[in-house]
Protein backbone atom coordinates (compact mmCIF):
# COMPACT_ATOMS: atom_id res chain seq x y z
CA UNK A 1 0.00 0.00 0.00
CA UNK A 2 1.39 3.45 -0.94
CA UNK A 3 2.09 6.00 1.78
CA UNK A 4 -0.86 8.31 0.88
CA UNK A 5 -3.24 5.36 0.75
CA UNK A 6 -1.91 4.05 4.06
CA UNK A 7 -2.33 7.47 5.65
CA UNK A 8 -5.88 7.74 4.35
CA UNK A 9 -6.72 4.32 5.77
CA UNK A 10 -5.32 5.21 9.19
CA UNK A 11 -7.12 8.55 9.18
CA UNK A 12 -10.38 6.80 8.40
CA UNK A 13 -9.88 4.60 11.46
CA UNK A 14 -8.80 7.64 13.44
CA UNK A 15 -11.94 9.56 12.66
CA UNK A 16 -14.28 6.76 13.65
CA UNK A 17 -12.38 6.19 16.89
CA UNK A 18 -12.32 9.86 17.73
CA UNK A 19 -16.04 10.10 17.35
CA UNK A 20 -16.38 7.74 20.31
CA UNK A 21 -14.42 10.09 22.49
CA UNK A 22 -15.91 13.41 21.50
CA UNK A 23 -18.68 13.59 24.12
CA UNK A 24 -18.23 15.85 27.17
CA UNK A 25 -16.80 14.20 30.27
CA UNK A 26 -19.09 13.50 33.21
CA UNK A 27 -16.32 14.96 35.37
CA UNK A 28 -16.81 18.38 33.89
CA UNK A 29 -17.53 21.28 36.23
CA UNK A 30 -20.66 23.34 36.05
CA UNK A 31 -20.41 26.17 33.49
CA UNK A 32 -22.56 29.06 32.40
CA UNK A 33 -25.64 28.46 30.26
CA UNK A 34 -24.24 30.28 27.22
CA UNK A 35 -21.02 28.24 27.34
CA UNK A 36 -23.03 25.03 27.68
CA UNK A 37 -25.03 26.05 24.62
CA UNK A 38 -21.87 26.55 22.54
CA UNK A 39 -20.55 23.17 23.68
CA UNK A 40 -23.81 21.44 22.78
CA UNK A 41 -23.91 23.16 19.40
CA UNK A 42 -20.30 22.12 18.79
CA UNK A 43 -21.06 18.48 19.63
CA UNK A 44 -24.14 18.55 17.37
CA UNK A 45 -22.14 20.04 14.47
CA UNK A 46 -19.44 17.41 14.97
CA UNK A 47 -22.02 14.62 14.83
CA UNK A 48 -23.44 16.07 11.60
CA UNK A 49 -20.02 16.25 9.95
CA UNK A 50 -19.82 20.04 10.11
CA UNK A 51 -16.37 20.11 11.65
CA UNK A 52 -15.49 23.73 10.77
CA UNK A 53 -18.67 24.91 12.46
CA UNK A 54 -17.84 22.71 15.46
CA UNK A 55 -14.42 24.39 15.78
CA UNK A 56 -16.09 27.81 15.91
CA UNK A 57 -18.53 26.75 18.64
CA UNK A 58 -15.82 25.10 20.75
CA UNK A 59 -13.52 28.13 20.34
CA UNK A 60 -16.26 30.44 21.60
CA UNK A 61 -16.90 28.16 24.58
CA UNK A 62 -13.17 28.15 25.43
CA UNK A 63 -13.17 31.94 25.68
CA UNK A 64 -15.04 31.52 28.98
CA UNK A 65 -12.26 32.17 31.55
CA UNK A 66 -14.36 30.69 34.38
CA UNK A 67 -14.01 27.14 32.99
CA UNK A 68 -12.46 24.62 35.36
CA UNK A 69 -9.39 22.76 34.07
CA UNK A 70 -11.16 19.44 33.61
CA UNK A 71 -14.00 21.05 31.68
CA UNK A 72 -11.61 23.08 29.52
CA UNK A 73 -9.69 19.88 28.78
CA UNK A 74 -12.76 18.03 27.50
CA UNK A 75 -13.66 20.92 25.19
CA UNK A 76 -10.08 21.09 23.90
CA UNK A 77 -10.25 17.34 23.23
CA UNK A 78 -13.44 17.74 21.23
CA UNK A 79 -12.05 20.68 19.27
CA UNK A 80 -8.98 18.57 18.54
CA UNK A 81 -11.30 15.94 17.06
CA UNK A 82 -12.87 18.59 14.83
CA UNK A 83 -9.44 19.86 13.75
CA UNK A 84 -8.38 16.36 12.74
CA UNK A 85 -11.46 15.95 10.58
CA UNK A 86 -10.69 19.09 8.59
CA UNK A 87 -7.02 18.19 8.24
CA UNK A 88 -5.54 20.77 10.62
CA UNK A 89 -3.27 18.33 12.42
CA UNK A 90 -0.96 20.89 14.01
CA UNK A 91 -3.85 22.63 15.80
CA UNK A 92 -5.25 19.22 16.80
CA UNK A 93 -1.94 18.17 18.41
CA UNK A 94 -1.78 21.47 20.29
CA UNK A 95 -5.31 20.98 21.63
CA UNK A 96 -4.63 17.37 22.71
CA UNK A 97 -1.35 18.39 24.40
CA UNK A 98 -3.05 21.19 26.30
CA UNK A 99 -5.93 18.90 27.30
CA UNK A 100 -3.50 16.30 28.71
CA UNK A 101 -1.69 19.03 30.64
CA UNK A 102 -4.93 20.32 32.19
CA UNK A 103 -6.55 16.95 32.86
CA UNK A 104 -3.99 14.10 32.94
CA UNK A 105 -6.63 11.50 33.89
CA UNK A 106 -8.78 11.93 30.78
CA UNK A 107 -8.27 8.67 28.80
CA UNK A 108 -10.04 9.85 25.63
CA UNK A 109 -7.44 12.53 24.93
CA UNK A 110 -4.59 10.02 25.07
CA UNK A 111 -6.48 7.72 22.71
CA UNK A 112 -7.18 10.55 20.27
CA UNK A 113 -3.66 11.92 20.31
CA UNK A 114 -2.36 8.39 19.84
CA UNK A 115 -4.57 7.96 16.78
CA UNK A 116 -3.28 11.18 15.26
CA UNK A 117 0.34 10.20 15.90
CA UNK A 118 -0.39 6.84 14.30
CA UNK A 119 -1.79 8.56 11.24
CA UNK A 120 1.32 10.72 11.05
CA UNK A 121 3.56 7.66 10.96
CA UNK A 122 4.73 7.72 14.59
CA UNK A 123 3.52 4.34 15.92
CA UNK A 124 6.09 4.22 18.74
CA UNK A 125 4.84 7.51 20.21
CA UNK A 126 1.24 6.46 19.59
CA UNK A 127 1.74 3.26 21.62
CA UNK A 128 2.69 5.30 24.70
CA UNK A 129 -0.60 7.20 24.49
CA UNK A 130 -2.68 4.05 23.98
CA UNK A 131 -0.94 2.40 26.93
CA UNK A 132 -1.81 5.37 29.11
CA UNK A 133 -5.44 5.40 27.92
CA UNK A 134 -5.83 1.72 28.80
CA UNK A 135 -4.27 2.19 32.26
CA UNK A 136 -6.75 5.00 32.97
CA UNK A 137 -9.72 3.16 31.43
CA UNK A 138 -9.21 -0.66 31.31
CA UNK A 139 -12.55 -1.12 29.56
CA UNK A 140 -11.79 1.33 26.74
CA UNK A 141 -12.42 -0.83 23.63
CA UNK A 142 -11.36 1.87 21.14
CA UNK A 143 -7.95 2.21 22.81
CA UNK A 144 -7.33 -1.56 22.53
CA UNK A 145 -8.39 -1.47 18.89
CA UNK A 146 -6.12 1.44 18.11
CA UNK A 147 -3.16 0.04 20.03
CA UNK A 148 -3.56 -3.10 17.93
CA UNK A 149 -3.37 -0.90 14.82
CA UNK A 150 -0.08 0.51 16.08
CA UNK A 151 1.21 -3.03 16.68
CA UNK A 152 0.36 -3.85 13.08
CA UNK A 153 2.34 -0.83 11.89
CA UNK A 154 5.47 -1.88 13.75
CA UNK A 155 5.21 -5.46 12.51
CA UNK A 156 3.85 -7.26 15.59
CA UNK A 157 0.63 -8.94 14.36
CA UNK A 158 0.55 -11.54 17.17
CA UNK A 159 0.44 -8.80 19.82
CA UNK A 160 -2.09 -6.95 17.67
CA UNK A 161 -4.38 -9.99 17.76
CA UNK A 162 -4.42 -9.94 21.57
CA UNK A 163 -5.56 -6.30 21.62
CA UNK A 164 -8.07 -6.79 18.81
CA UNK A 165 -9.47 -9.76 20.73
CA UNK A 166 -9.82 -7.64 23.87
CA UNK A 167 -11.67 -4.98 21.85
CA UNK A 168 -13.95 -7.68 20.39
CA UNK A 169 -14.65 -8.98 23.91
CA UNK A 170 -15.64 -5.48 25.06
CA UNK A 171 -17.62 -4.64 21.89
CA UNK A 172 -18.69 -7.96 20.28
CA UNK A 173 -20.81 -6.31 17.60
CA UNK A 174 -18.23 -3.74 16.47
CA UNK A 175 -16.98 -4.40 12.94
CA UNK A 176 -13.65 -2.50 13.20
CA UNK A 177 -11.79 -4.75 15.69
CA UNK A 178 -13.07 -7.90 13.96
CA UNK A 179 -11.79 -6.63 10.62
CA UNK A 180 -8.51 -5.58 12.26
CA UNK A 181 -8.00 -9.04 13.71
CA UNK A 182 -8.80 -10.53 10.31
CA UNK A 183 -6.03 -8.42 8.73
CA UNK A 184 -3.61 -9.62 11.43
CA UNK A 185 -4.53 -13.26 10.77
CA UNK A 186 -3.99 -12.68 7.05
CA UNK A 187 -0.58 -11.15 7.80
CA UNK A 188 0.29 -14.32 9.73
CA UNK A 189 -0.85 -16.54 6.82
CA UNK A 190 -4.06 -17.70 8.48
CA UNK A 191 -6.55 -17.02 5.69
CA UNK A 192 -9.31 -19.27 7.07
CA UNK A 193 -9.14 -17.54 10.46
CA UNK A 194 -9.19 -14.22 8.61
CA UNK A 195 -12.26 -15.23 6.61
CA UNK A 196 -14.04 -16.05 9.86
CA UNK A 197 -13.35 -12.62 11.35
CA UNK A 198 -14.21 -10.73 8.17
CA UNK A 199 -17.47 -12.69 7.94
CA UNK A 200 -18.38 -11.58 11.46
CA UNK A 201 -17.43 -8.00 10.58
CA UNK A 202 -19.70 -7.84 7.52
CA UNK A 203 -22.39 -9.59 9.53
CA UNK A 204 -22.23 -6.71 12.04
CA UNK A 205 -22.18 -4.10 9.28
CA UNK A 206 -23.64 -5.38 6.03
CA UNK A 207 -22.47 -2.25 4.16
CA UNK A 208 -18.85 -2.63 5.31
CA UNK A 209 -17.16 -2.37 1.91
CA UNK A 210 -13.58 -2.80 3.15
CA UNK A 211 -14.71 -5.87 5.12
CA UNK A 212 -15.90 -7.52 1.91
CA UNK A 213 -12.69 -6.49 0.10
CA UNK A 214 -10.50 -7.98 2.82
CA UNK A 215 -12.54 -11.17 2.96
CA UNK A 216 -12.09 -11.46 -0.79
CA UNK A 217 -8.30 -11.16 -0.34
CA UNK A 218 -8.41 -14.05 2.13
CA UNK A 219 -10.61 -16.13 -0.17
CA UNK A 220 -8.23 -15.53 -3.06
CA UNK A 221 -5.44 -16.82 -0.83
CA UNK A 222 -7.27 -20.16 -0.39
CA UNK A 223 -8.38 -20.44 -4.01
CA UNK A 224 -12.09 -19.64 -3.50
CA UNK A 225 -12.18 -17.43 -6.59
CA UNK A 226 -15.92 -17.33 -7.24
CA UNK A 227 -16.66 -16.47 -3.61
CA UNK A 228 -14.04 -13.71 -3.79
CA UNK A 229 -15.74 -12.32 -6.89
CA UNK A 230 -19.07 -12.24 -5.02
CA UNK A 231 -17.51 -10.36 -2.11
CA UNK A 232 -15.82 -7.85 -4.37
CA UNK A 233 -19.06 -7.27 -6.24
CA UNK A 234 -20.70 -6.42 -2.91
CA UNK A 235 -17.82 -4.11 -2.00
CA UNK A 236 -18.15 -2.32 -5.34
CA UNK A 237 -21.91 -1.96 -4.89
CA UNK A 238 -21.27 -0.05 -1.64
CA UNK A 239 -18.24 1.86 -2.92
CA UNK A 240 -18.43 2.17 -6.70
CA UNK A 241 -15.40 4.46 -7.02
CA UNK A 242 -12.93 2.27 -5.12
CA UNK A 243 -10.26 1.47 -7.68
CA UNK A 244 -8.58 -1.23 -5.59
CA UNK A 245 -11.79 -3.29 -5.53
CA UNK A 246 -11.81 -3.38 -9.34
CA UNK A 247 -8.14 -4.39 -9.38
CA UNK A 248 -8.81 -7.21 -6.91
CA UNK A 249 -11.90 -8.42 -8.75
CA UNK A 250 -10.01 -8.31 -12.04
CA UNK A 251 -7.32 -10.55 -10.55
CA UNK A 252 -10.01 -12.87 -9.18
CA UNK A 253 -11.65 -13.09 -12.62
CA UNK A 254 -8.27 -13.83 -14.18
CA UNK A 255 -7.59 -16.61 -11.65
CA UNK A 256 -11.02 -18.05 -12.44
CA UNK A 257 -10.25 -17.99 -16.17
CA UNK A 258 -12.79 -15.25 -16.97
CA UNK A 259 -10.47 -13.03 -18.99
CA UNK A 260 -13.10 -10.80 -20.62
CA UNK A 261 -14.54 -9.84 -17.22
CA UNK A 262 -11.00 -9.30 -15.89
CA UNK A 263 -10.16 -6.92 -18.74
CA UNK A 264 -13.36 -4.95 -18.05
CA UNK A 265 -12.44 -4.50 -14.38
CA UNK A 266 -8.87 -3.48 -15.17
CA UNK A 267 -10.27 -0.96 -17.65
CA UNK A 268 -12.42 0.51 -14.91
CA UNK A 269 -9.32 0.76 -12.71
CA UNK A 270 -7.55 2.64 -15.52
CA UNK A 271 -10.50 5.04 -15.78
CA UNK A 272 -10.32 5.79 -12.06
CA UNK A 273 -6.51 5.97 -11.90
CA UNK A 274 -5.17 6.82 -15.37
CA UNK A 275 -1.69 7.61 -14.01
CA UNK A 276 -1.30 4.33 -12.08
CA UNK A 277 0.89 1.91 -14.05
CA UNK A 278 -0.61 -1.12 -12.27
CA UNK A 279 -3.86 -0.85 -14.23
CA UNK A 280 -2.06 -1.02 -17.57
CA UNK A 281 0.18 -3.83 -16.30
CA UNK A 282 -2.77 -5.97 -15.21
CA UNK A 283 -4.85 -5.28 -18.32
CA UNK A 284 -1.83 -5.97 -20.53
CA UNK A 285 -1.29 -9.35 -18.86
CA UNK A 286 -4.97 -10.29 -19.18
CA UNK A 287 -4.96 -9.32 -22.86
CA UNK A 288 -1.81 -11.39 -23.38
CA UNK A 289 -3.52 -14.42 -21.90
CA UNK A 290 -6.54 -13.73 -24.10
CA UNK A 291 -4.20 -13.66 -27.13
CA UNK A 292 -5.00 -10.01 -27.86
CA UNK A 293 -1.35 -9.19 -28.39
CA UNK A 294 -1.55 -5.83 -30.16
CA UNK A 295 -3.53 -4.09 -27.43
CA UNK A 296 -1.53 -5.95 -24.76
CA UNK A 297 1.69 -4.35 -25.98
CA UNK A 298 0.04 -0.91 -26.08
CA UNK A 299 -0.94 -1.27 -22.42
CA UNK A 300 2.40 -2.67 -21.29
CA UNK A 301 4.33 0.04 -23.13
CA UNK A 302 2.14 2.63 -21.43
CA UNK A 303 2.82 1.02 -18.03
CA UNK A 304 6.58 1.34 -18.63
CA UNK A 305 6.15 4.98 -19.69
CA UNK A 306 4.31 5.73 -16.44
CA UNK A 307 6.77 3.80 -14.27
CA UNK A 308 10.09 3.03 -16.00
CA UNK A 309 11.33 1.25 -12.86
CA UNK A 310 8.41 -1.20 -12.66
CA UNK A 311 9.90 -4.69 -12.68
CA UNK A 312 6.40 -6.13 -13.07
CA UNK A 313 5.72 -4.14 -16.26
CA UNK A 314 8.93 -5.42 -17.90
CA UNK A 315 8.20 -8.97 -16.70
CA UNK A 316 4.69 -8.89 -18.16
CA UNK A 317 5.92 -7.44 -21.45
CA UNK A 318 8.56 -10.16 -21.55
CA UNK A 319 5.82 -12.74 -21.08
CA UNK A 320 3.80 -11.10 -23.87
CA UNK A 321 6.80 -11.45 -26.19
CA UNK A 322 7.04 -15.14 -25.22
CA UNK A 323 3.38 -15.70 -26.05
CA UNK A 324 3.81 -13.93 -29.40
CA UNK A 325 6.84 -16.06 -30.30
CA UNK A 326 9.54 -13.38 -29.84
CA UNK A 327 11.73 -15.14 -27.32
CA UNK A 328 14.93 -13.08 -27.82
CA UNK A 329 13.16 -9.78 -27.18
CA UNK A 330 11.42 -11.42 -24.22
CA UNK A 331 14.77 -12.31 -22.67
CA UNK A 332 15.87 -8.66 -22.82
CA UNK A 333 12.76 -7.47 -20.94
CA UNK A 334 13.01 -10.24 -18.34
CA UNK A 335 16.68 -9.40 -17.73
CA UNK A 336 15.68 -5.77 -17.15
CA UNK A 337 12.94 -6.88 -14.75
CA UNK A 338 15.44 -9.07 -12.87
CA UNK A 339 17.87 -6.15 -12.48
CA UNK A 340 15.06 -3.99 -11.09
CA UNK A 341 13.68 -6.57 -8.61
CA UNK A 342 15.15 -10.06 -8.76
CA UNK A 343 13.08 -11.36 -5.83
CA UNK A 344 9.66 -10.29 -7.14
CA UNK A 345 7.28 -13.25 -7.59
CA UNK A 346 5.96 -11.95 -10.93
CA UNK A 347 9.50 -11.52 -12.23
CA UNK A 348 10.45 -15.04 -11.15
CA UNK A 349 7.29 -16.37 -12.83
CA UNK A 350 8.13 -14.61 -16.11
CA UNK A 351 11.73 -15.88 -15.94
CA UNK A 352 10.39 -19.42 -15.40
CA UNK A 353 8.05 -19.01 -18.37
CA UNK A 354 11.04 -18.04 -20.53
CA UNK A 355 12.98 -21.11 -19.32
CA UNK A 356 9.97 -23.27 -20.09
CA UNK A 357 9.68 -21.77 -23.58
CA UNK A 358 13.35 -22.63 -24.22
CA UNK A 359 12.70 -26.23 -23.15
CA UNK A 360 14.71 -25.95 -19.93
CA UNK A 361 12.17 -27.59 -17.63
CA UNK A 362 14.59 -27.98 -14.72
CA UNK A 363 15.40 -24.25 -14.60
CA UNK A 364 11.71 -23.43 -15.03
CA UNK A 365 10.72 -25.57 -12.04
CA UNK A 366 13.37 -23.88 -9.87
CA UNK A 367 12.14 -20.40 -10.84
CA UNK A 368 8.47 -21.32 -10.34
CA UNK A 369 9.39 -22.77 -6.95
CA UNK A 370 11.15 -19.53 -5.96
CA UNK A 371 8.07 -17.58 -7.05
CA UNK A 372 5.99 -19.75 -4.73
CA UNK A 373 8.46 -19.15 -1.91
CA UNK A 374 7.90 -15.44 -2.33
CA UNK A 375 4.16 -15.63 -2.95
CA UNK A 376 2.52 -18.77 -1.44
CA UNK A 377 -0.48 -20.00 -3.40
CA UNK A 378 0.58 -18.11 -6.57
CA UNK A 379 -1.90 -19.70 -8.98
CA UNK A 380 -0.05 -19.09 -12.26
CA UNK A 381 3.08 -20.67 -10.79
CA UNK A 382 1.10 -23.59 -9.36
CA UNK A 383 -0.59 -24.20 -12.72
CA UNK A 384 2.79 -24.15 -14.45
CA UNK A 385 4.29 -26.61 -11.96
CA UNK A 386 1.38 -28.98 -12.49
CA UNK A 387 1.78 -28.59 -16.27
CA UNK A 388 5.42 -29.60 -15.93
CA UNK A 389 4.45 -32.63 -13.89
CA UNK A 390 5.78 -31.28 -10.58
CA UNK A 391 2.77 -30.49 -8.39
CA UNK A 392 3.36 -28.11 -5.51
CA UNK A 393 2.16 -30.85 -3.16
CA UNK A 394 5.35 -32.77 -3.86
CA UNK A 395 8.02 -30.21 -4.69
CA UNK A 396 9.81 -29.23 -1.50
CA UNK A 397 7.66 -31.33 0.88
CA UNK A 398 9.43 -32.75 3.92
CA UNK A 399 7.59 -35.23 6.14
CA UNK A 400 7.56 -34.44 9.88
CA UNK A 401 7.52 -37.81 11.59
CA UNK A 402 5.22 -38.70 14.47
CA UNK A 403 2.54 -36.07 13.85
CA UNK A 404 0.10 -37.96 11.62
CA UNK A 405 -3.06 -40.04 12.13
CA UNK A 406 -5.39 -42.34 10.18
CA UNK A 407 -3.46 -42.25 6.88
CA UNK A 408 -2.70 -38.54 7.15
CA UNK A 409 0.76 -37.15 7.78
CA UNK A 410 2.25 -33.69 8.30
CA UNK A 411 4.69 -32.14 5.82
CA UNK A 412 6.52 -28.85 5.94
CA UNK A 413 7.07 -26.78 2.80
CA UNK A 414 8.43 -23.24 2.55
CA UNK A 415 8.07 -22.74 6.28
CA UNK A 416 4.41 -23.81 6.34
CA UNK A 417 2.73 -27.00 7.59
CA UNK A 418 0.29 -29.10 5.56
CA UNK A 419 -1.68 -32.31 6.09
CA UNK A 420 -1.56 -34.74 3.15
CA UNK A 421 -2.89 -38.23 2.48
CA UNK A 422 -1.49 -40.61 -0.16
CA UNK A 423 -5.00 -41.95 -0.80
CA UNK A 424 -6.21 -38.40 -1.52
CA UNK A 425 -3.37 -36.94 -3.64
CA UNK A 426 -5.24 -33.77 -4.61
CA UNK A 427 -6.16 -32.81 -1.04
CA UNK A 428 -3.76 -30.49 0.75
CA UNK A 429 -4.83 -29.01 4.07
CA UNK A 430 -2.98 -25.89 5.31
CA UNK A 431 -2.50 -26.35 9.06
CA UNK A 432 -3.00 -22.83 10.36
CA UNK A 433 -1.22 -22.52 13.70
CA UNK A 434 -2.82 -20.24 16.27
CA UNK A 435 -0.08 -20.51 18.89
CA UNK A 436 3.32 -21.91 19.74
CA UNK A 437 4.33 -25.46 18.82
CA UNK A 438 3.99 -27.87 15.90
CA UNK A 439 0.71 -29.19 14.48
CA UNK A 440 -0.32 -32.68 15.51
CA UNK A 441 -3.11 -34.49 13.69
CA UNK A 442 -5.71 -35.88 16.08
CA UNK A 443 -8.61 -37.48 14.20
CA UNK A 444 -10.13 -38.02 10.78
CA UNK A 445 -13.79 -38.67 10.06
CA UNK A 446 -15.59 -39.13 6.75
CA UNK A 447 -19.26 -38.26 7.00
CA UNK A 448 -22.14 -40.33 5.66
CA UNK A 449 -24.99 -39.08 3.53
CA UNK A 450 -26.17 -36.45 3.07
CA UNK A 451 -22.57 -35.39 3.72
CA UNK A 452 -20.91 -38.17 1.78
CA UNK A 453 -17.40 -37.11 0.67
CA UNK A 454 -17.20 -34.49 3.40
CA UNK A 455 -14.40 -35.11 5.89
CA UNK A 456 -13.32 -33.46 9.14
CA UNK A 457 -9.66 -33.42 10.16
CA UNK A 458 -8.89 -32.17 13.69
CA UNK A 459 -5.43 -31.08 14.71
CA UNK A 460 -3.54 -29.45 17.57
CA UNK A 461 -2.92 -25.84 16.52
CA UNK A 462 -0.61 -24.62 19.28
CA UNK A 463 -0.60 -23.26 22.81
CA UNK A 464 -2.09 -19.81 23.25
CA UNK A 465 -2.25 -17.44 26.20
CA UNK A 466 -5.69 -17.64 27.79
CA UNK A 467 -7.22 -15.61 30.63
CA UNK A 468 -5.92 -18.15 33.18
CA UNK A 469 -2.63 -18.98 31.50
CA UNK A 470 -1.48 -21.14 28.55
CA UNK A 471 -4.19 -23.25 26.87
CA UNK A 472 -3.97 -25.85 24.13
CA UNK A 473 -6.05 -25.19 21.04
CA UNK A 474 -7.49 -27.60 18.50
CA UNK A 475 -8.94 -26.75 15.11
CA UNK A 476 -11.01 -28.74 12.66
CA UNK A 477 -10.68 -28.54 8.89
CA UNK A 478 -13.86 -29.26 6.90
CA UNK A 479 -12.80 -30.85 3.60
CA UNK A 480 -14.87 -31.39 0.46
CA UNK A 481 -13.34 -34.51 -1.09
CA UNK A 482 -15.23 -34.08 -4.36
CA UNK A 483 -13.49 -30.78 -5.11
CA UNK A 484 -10.36 -31.49 -3.02
CA UNK A 485 -10.86 -28.17 -1.25
CA UNK A 486 -10.87 -26.97 2.35
CA UNK A 487 -14.26 -25.40 3.06
CA UNK A 488 -13.31 -23.89 6.42
CA UNK A 489 -11.04 -24.27 9.44
CA UNK A 490 -12.93 -23.87 12.70
CA UNK A 491 -11.81 -23.58 16.37
CA UNK A 492 -12.78 -26.90 17.95
CA UNK A 493 -11.27 -26.96 21.43
CA UNK A 494 -9.68 -24.37 23.71
CA UNK A 495 -8.64 -25.67 27.09
CA UNK A 496 -11.72 -27.42 28.48
CA UNK A 497 -14.16 -25.75 26.09
CA UNK A 498 -15.28 -27.88 23.13
CA UNK A 499 -17.26 -26.72 20.10
CA UNK A 500 -20.73 -28.12 19.41
CA UNK A 501 -21.29 -29.55 15.91
CA UNK A 502 -24.80 -30.04 14.51
CA UNK A 503 -25.05 -31.92 11.22
CA UNK A 504 -28.45 -31.34 9.66
CA UNK A 505 -30.18 -33.55 7.11
CA UNK A 506 -30.71 -30.46 4.97
CA UNK A 507 -27.02 -30.54 4.11
CA UNK A 508 -25.76 -27.87 6.52
CA UNK A 509 -23.49 -27.97 9.54
CA UNK A 510 -23.76 -25.53 12.44
CA UNK A 511 -20.74 -25.04 14.69
CA UNK A 512 -21.04 -23.41 18.10
CA UNK A 513 -17.39 -22.54 18.46
CA UNK A 514 -15.29 -22.28 21.62
CA UNK A 515 -15.10 -18.50 21.28
CA UNK A 516 -18.85 -18.08 21.51
CA UNK A 517 -19.43 -17.59 17.79
CA UNK A 518 -21.78 -19.78 15.78
CA UNK A 519 -20.93 -20.49 12.14
CA UNK A 520 -23.05 -22.30 9.58
CA UNK A 521 -22.02 -23.87 6.28
CA UNK A 522 -24.26 -25.28 3.56
CA UNK A 523 -22.19 -28.23 2.40
CA UNK A 524 -24.71 -30.13 0.34
CA UNK A 525 -27.97 -29.40 -1.38
CA UNK A 526 -30.57 -31.26 0.57
CA UNK A 527 -34.07 -31.30 1.89
CA UNK A 528 -35.34 -29.61 5.02
CA UNK A 529 -35.53 -31.48 8.29
CA UNK A 530 -39.32 -31.20 8.23
CA UNK A 531 -39.54 -32.58 4.73
CA UNK A 532 -37.20 -35.40 5.65
CA UNK A 533 -39.33 -36.29 8.69
CA UNK A 534 -42.43 -36.37 6.49
CA UNK A 535 -40.61 -38.58 4.01
CA UNK A 536 -39.62 -41.01 6.74
CA UNK A 537 -43.21 -41.12 7.97
CA UNK A 538 -44.41 -41.96 4.48
CA UNK A 539 -41.82 -44.73 4.24
CA UNK A 540 -42.99 -46.24 7.51
CA UNK A 541 -46.54 -46.15 6.24
CA UNK A 542 -45.51 -47.83 2.99
CA UNK A 543 -43.77 -50.59 4.90
CA UNK A 544 -46.94 -51.35 6.84
CA UNK A 545 -49.04 -51.51 3.65
CA UNK A 546 -46.52 -53.36 1.53
CA UNK A 547 -46.93 -57.01 0.66
CA UNK A 548 -44.70 -59.30 -1.35
CA UNK A 549 -42.16 -57.97 -3.77
CA UNK A 550 -44.12 -54.87 -4.75
CA UNK A 551 -42.42 -52.77 -2.03
CA UNK A 552 -38.87 -51.55 -2.55
CA UNK A 553 -36.75 -49.76 0.08
CA UNK A 554 -35.55 -46.87 -2.01
CA UNK A 555 -36.44 -43.19 -2.00
CA UNK A 556 -35.52 -40.13 -3.93
CA UNK A 557 -33.04 -38.28 -1.74
CA UNK A 558 -33.21 -35.16 -3.84
CA UNK A 559 -30.01 -33.44 -4.71
CA UNK A 560 -27.61 -36.10 -3.48
CA UNK A 561 -27.43 -38.25 -6.57
CA UNK A 562 -28.48 -41.55 -5.04
CA UNK A 563 -29.32 -44.09 -7.71
CA UNK A 564 -32.91 -45.03 -8.29
CA UNK A 565 -34.13 -48.29 -9.74
CA UNK A 566 -35.31 -48.55 -13.28
CA UNK A 567 -39.06 -49.00 -13.51
CA UNK A 568 -40.23 -51.66 -15.89
CA UNK A 569 -42.54 -50.86 -18.76
CA UNK A 570 -45.14 -53.21 -17.25
CA UNK A 571 -45.18 -51.30 -13.99
CA UNK A 572 -45.43 -47.98 -15.83
CA UNK A 573 -48.42 -49.22 -17.81
CA UNK A 574 -50.04 -50.56 -14.67
CA UNK A 575 -49.73 -47.21 -12.95
CA UNK A 576 -51.10 -45.49 -16.01
CA UNK A 577 -54.17 -47.77 -16.18
CA UNK A 578 -54.90 -47.61 -12.45
CA UNK A 579 -57.77 -45.21 -11.79
CA UNK A 580 -57.31 -42.48 -9.26
CA UNK A 581 -59.53 -42.96 -6.20
CA UNK A 582 -62.29 -40.35 -5.90
CA UNK A 583 -62.29 -37.94 -3.03
CA UNK A 584 -65.36 -37.52 -0.72
CA UNK A 585 -65.97 -34.16 -2.46
CA UNK A 586 -66.16 -35.85 -5.87
CA UNK A 587 -68.47 -38.59 -4.55
CA UNK A 588 -70.97 -36.09 -3.13
CA UNK A 589 -71.01 -33.40 -5.80
CA UNK A 590 -70.10 -35.14 -9.09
Amino acid sequence: MSKPAHLAAVLALLTSALALAAAPSPLAARVGESTQLYVRNGALALQRGKSTEAVQHYSTALSDRSLADDRRATILNDRGVAYVRIGRTREAIEDFNKAVELFPEYAATYNNRGNLLLALGLPGEALKDFDRAIVLAPGYAAAYNNRAGAMMQIGKPEKAIRDFTQAVTLLPAAAAPLAGRGRAHLKLDRPHAAIRDFSRAVGSDTRFASGYRNRAKAKLRVGHFNEAIEDLSRAIAFDVSNAEAYMLRGNAYMSAGQLEAAIADFSRFVELRPKDARGFEARGLAQTMAEVHETAFIDLNRAIELNPRSAVAFAYRGYAYIRSGQLEIANSDIQTATKLDAGNAEVLWAKAAADEARGNAEAAVKAYSKALDTKPGFKRALDAMARLGVPEAVEGDRIVEGLGTAGWFVVTNRGRFFAVNRQLPKVRVPLEMMGEGKPRLLSWEEKQRPFRQIGVLTYHSGVIEGPKGPEEMEQAAIIDLRTSSVVAIEPHRLGKKVAGWTWSQNGSVTIASVDGVTDQFQLRQGVSDAALAARKARRRGNRRRASGPAWAPWANDGGFGFAQPNKSRRNRKYRKRRRKQKTIFELLFN
